[in-house]
């Protein structure tokens, strides 16, 4: 089974704070290494968060702080590659816009390549143009990789009918489809990426990523997080 991982930055240095936390790190690297020891191929798209946030880069066009934003998670992924390859966990890091030692150009073929020989997949640069988030070049990624199912990486544990933080008595929803997210303004993924899930007829689960184990869990069919469906 093939699976996109979409990780935010904070996922390398914790809510609210900056950089690469050693702790974050090796809490991803073993929740990654469990899913790739159990057979599974894996492609990982990571945000700038950790980095470059959009309030610190408001006095930029639009166009330049993406791309600013779009250098960042090429600086995380070459950081990821490097901890990922002291665990043992071959790494190759694809992206579209910058030419360096550790970075290979997006193929179709190299991508395939990669995923039959083992690699853990890192894509990064977005999808190398201003304007589209992450969670856009993640549905892109996950379509160039043949991946069944993209698993969101956040702090909540699925998908609720409001907000839990304002609301004690919120719900989780535990499947739904696309156009019933994109009616309830559902805001784990932003509608751009929701309409091409949609589109393209991939999966999506959400989970919270920092439940030990819950990754793992969610790719063997387990109660975790959210699932959301093709229509």
């Amino acid at each position: 089974m093939r699976v996109l991982v979409k990780l935010s930055g904070e996922a390398l240095s914790g809510e609210g704070k900056k950089g690469f936390d050693p702790e974050r790190v090796s809490y991803l690297i073993s929740e990654i290494k469990k899913v790739v020891e159990e057979g599974y191929r894996v492609g990982i798209v990571v945000g700038a968060g950790n980095l470059f946030r959009g309030i610190e880069l408001k006095s930029l066009s639009r166009e330049r702080a993406d791309q600013i934003g779009l250098l960042g998670t090429v600086m995380n992924a070459v950081y990821l590659k490097d901890h990922f390859e002291r665990e043992g966990l071959k790494t190759k890091i694809f992206s579209q816009i910058v030419n360096l030692p550790d970075v290979e150009s997006v193929s179709y073929d190299s991508i395939e390549s990669a995923i039959e020989n083992g690699f853990v997949l890192i894509f990064a640069g977005g999808t190398s143009n201003p304007f589209f988030t992450t969670d856009t070049a993640a549905v892109l990624r996950a379509k160039e990789m043949k991946a069944q199912i993209i698993v969101k990486a956040t702090k909540v544990d699925g998908i609720y009918d409001r907000d839990p933080k304002r609301f004690s008595d919120a719900k989780r929803i535990e499947r739904l489809t696309f156009s019933e997210a994109m009616k309830m303004g559902i805001e784990v993924m932003d509608a751009e990426a929701f309409a091409l899930c949609k589109k393209l007829g991939i999966t999506v689960r959400v989970i919270n990523f920092f439940e030990p184990g819950s990754l793992l869990k969610a790719l063997k069919g387990e109660n975790v997080g959210s699932i959301v469906l093709p229509d």
